[in-house]
């Protein structure tokens, strides 16, 4: 009891000799106090804490860079069956799900008065393309025929100034030959030089002529079609969405041009054939930092909201590089042809695509968090060695978002720091720090000291 007195007494006696002294001098020494006291602890702490290492192995595999995008289906597995005509249906031929070929007979309309008139017309239109056909082939003879008359008349034409040269008397004059003799001869083979030339253009350009001949047949035989009573396959495939049936009224919609005046008569869709064998195709839109990575057939990933549980597969088909501006900002469309799918897929559906661009197979890979890159552009890493972290200097290759190809300064196998982990034992801390970041990341528990919430606090009056 006497010795806590006494203990008690030296205290109030410090107390009474610190209060004595200058403000100055007591914050000073409180502050000495309290650097002295947190350095004994720090050491204190530092002996009990433990570093540990997050580590990875240095593997083989393969790296693969690419670019995101998003869009739609641009273009469906189908055909449309359109028509024209308008009255009454009379016959159907075929049901949905039905395998037709081109050309088959879908359905037959009886025609209004305003259909027979445009059936008329347009078969009238389509025997005129085929009359076309046979005068693009007789014209191509024609200047066959002129080309080989032509190259005769020039053969003549310069052995008649052959033998005017060789001999200078004019058999049928019996004269010397005059100018104008002379004159005619030299112009007879010009002229013949140029029909042989004429004809010769006339022969070369007759493919052309019965090629687009040919070609408004084609359109005139699928406009009469599209005006005709029957209704007929435009491609081989399976029949869906078949909106015909007999009895039912089909009516086109018409318009006056504002130009020309004439009137336009819309077709309609009236069934779909599908082509299961035929391929898809996506658009989506990049940016101009991407653009520049991306090349036709360049392989490439897709998935569609319809389908979330399905990925579908495909390949660069062609990157538009002129682009479009909207709202100040610059995207580059890029078409994608889809593997063949027997998916039920259709125009507008929405799309995410992954372009890969680069593909590097049988490398050593680590993450790119273990990298750092000095000021003077060094890269390193570290790696354990006999227990211990040792730093060693790397070449690196190829990366994509997680990885990094290294070329030269680490093998395969080795064991690649990734993180420095320090835990305190005394507070429970741990401390995980990246060997490169300079960035640490703490998950402390701190417990209740006891203390008071502001701290162990000075006698009154201080």
């Amino acid at each position: 009891m006497v010795r806590i007195q006494t203990m008690k007494q030296k205290v109030l006696a410090l107390w009474e000799l610190f209060a004595k002294l200058p403000n100055v001098v007591k914050i000073i020494s409180v502050l000495v106090i309290l650097t002295l006291g947190y350095i004994g602890f720090s050491q204190i702490n530092f002996k009990k804490s433990k570093v540990t290492y997050q580590t990875t192995t240095a593997t083989k595999g393969t790296l693969i860079q690419s670019i995101d995008g998003s869009g739609t289906i641009t273009s469906g597995n189908y055909t449309n069956v359109t028509t024209k005509a308008s009255g009454v249906v009379s016959d159907v031929y075929v049901t949905n799900g039905d395998t037709v070929v081109k050309g088959q007979k879908i359905a037959t309309v009886t025609l209004d008065e305003y259909a027979i008139e445009r059936q008329a017309s347009t078969w009238a239109s389509y025997l005129d393309a085929l009359d076309a056909v046979k005068t693009a082939q007789q014209s191509k003879v024609s200047a066959d025929l002129a080309m080989w008359t032509a190259r005769q008349h020039i053969l003549d034409a310069e052995e008649d100034i052959k033998y005017m040269q060789e001999n200078p008397i004019n058999p049928e004059t019996k004269e010397n030959w005059t100018l104008g003799e002379k004159t005619i001869l030299e112009k007879t083979l010009e002229e013949q030089r140029l029909a042989f030339s004429t004809a010769e253009s006339k022969y070369t350009h007759a493919d052309a002529d019965i090629a687009e001949a040919y070609a408004k047949v084609t359109s005139t035989l699928r406009t009469y079609q599209e005006n005709a009573a029957t209704i007929v396959a435009p491609e081989d495939g399976v029949i869906s969405d078949l909106m015909l049936a007999q009895s039912i009224v089909v009516s086109a919609s018409s318009a006056t041009s504002n130009t020309s005046g004439a009137t336009i008569v819309s077709a309609q869709t009236v069934a779909k054939i599908n082509h299961p064998d035929s391929q898809l195709i996506a658009t989506i839109s990049l940016t101009e930092v991407d653009i520049t990575n991306v090349k036709a057939n360049q392989k490439v990933t897709i998935t569609l909201d319809a389908f979330e549980d399905q990925t579908f597969t495909g390949k660069v088909l062609a990157v538009n590089t002129s682009g479009s501006v909207s709202s100040g900002v610059t995207s580059y469309p890029v078409t994608i042809l889809l593997d063949q799918t027997d998916v039920d897929i259709y125009p507008n559906m929405a799309v995410s695509a992954t372009i890969i661009t680069n593909m590097e197979t049988d490398v050593i890979m680590i993450p790119t968090t273990a990298i750092t890159v000095g000021t003077n552009g060094t890269s390193t890493a570290q790696i354990m060695q006999n227990g211990k972290p040792v730093i060693v200097t790397v070449e690196t290759g190829s990366a994509n978002d997680s990885d990094t190809i290294i070329t030269s300064g680490i093998a395969e196998g080795d064991t690649v720091i990734t993180a420095t982990i320090q835990t305190s034992a005394t507070s429970d801390t741990t401390n995980t720090t990246s060997p490169f970041s300079g960035v640490s990341t703490s998950n402390t528990r701190s417990s209740t000291s006891g203390m008071g919430g502001g701290g162990m606090g000075g006698p009154p009056g201080f």
